[in-house]
């Protein structure tokens, strides 16, 4: 398959990118500048994209199968702490990008979109969302070691959700677990629909290498379109 990837150099997108090349598909990989990038492998090709542009999008739909997004607002595998600053400073920036990528496939109707958006949007229990609960949402980043200010930008996810949900347009959006971070890759995790998957220890986690596996099963098997959903172990 034709496959682009943005975000293509983050944490996760890279690893989808690696997924994805390692599966055989032809990859378009999309970030914000691609001039020192240097790539030998094969079946892969750099591009520039604004996300948040819907012409830059656009503009590279053309025989593309599926267009993911694994965008952030900063480059978290070069830079973490530049990345949460970015978020912070930019919360409305998903929903945003949500909005140019819909807008972009006005056009290309057969193209489908996964976006891997954030775990703040998922439900405790059923009809209460994380972000909806400042106590639980300031827990979460306290356990990360983030600043107050980041919950903003995990509010903004959801934001990016509620668009996609009023769309018709053939889009996956795939919350991971409460907890990811780069691991294994081992290929085994439970899927979930609006609740985040536990473990025997009561956490919701998964490794960045899994999740670019659950992304490339939903590319080859559509099961979500038009629908979220999460990862676990």
């Amino acid at each position: 398959m034709q496959i682009g990837v943005i975000g293509a150099t983050g944490t996760i997108g890279s690893r989808i990118v690696t997924e994805a090349l390692e599966r055989g598909h032809q990859v378009t990989a999309f970030s914000r500048d691609v001039s020192s990038i240097q790539d030998s492998r094969e079946n892969i090709r750099w591009k520039n994209i604004d996300v948040t542009d819907a012409g830059s999008i656009a503009a590279v739909l053309p025989g593309l199968d599926v267009l993911i997004s694994g965008f952030g607002a900063g480059n978290a595998a070069n830079d973490p702490a530049d990345a949460v600053a970015r978020a912070i400073a930019n919360p409305g920036i998903y929903a945003r990008a949500a909005a140019a990528l819909l807008n972009a496939l006005e056009g290309y109707a057969r193209v489908r979109l996964i976006v891997v958006g954030g775990a703040a949007s998922l439900e405790v229990k059923p009809g209460l969302v994380f972000a909806d609960s400042d106590e639980l949402l300031n827990a979460a980043i306290d356990g990360f070691g983030l600043p107050r200010e980041y919950a903003g930008a995990m509010r903004g996810h959801g934001d990016a959700l509620n668009l996609f949900r009023t769309s018709n347009r053939l889009w996956t959006y795939l919350s991971p677990a409460v907890e990811i971070a780069p691991g294994e890759r081992t290929g085994r995790f439970r899927i979930g629909g609006d609740q985040p998957v536990m473990d025997a220890e009561g956490r919701s986690r998964i490794s960045a290498e899994d999740a670019a596996v659950a992304v490339l099963d939903e590319v080859e098997l559509p099961r979500f379109v038009q629908r979220r959903f999460t990862i676990g172990y």
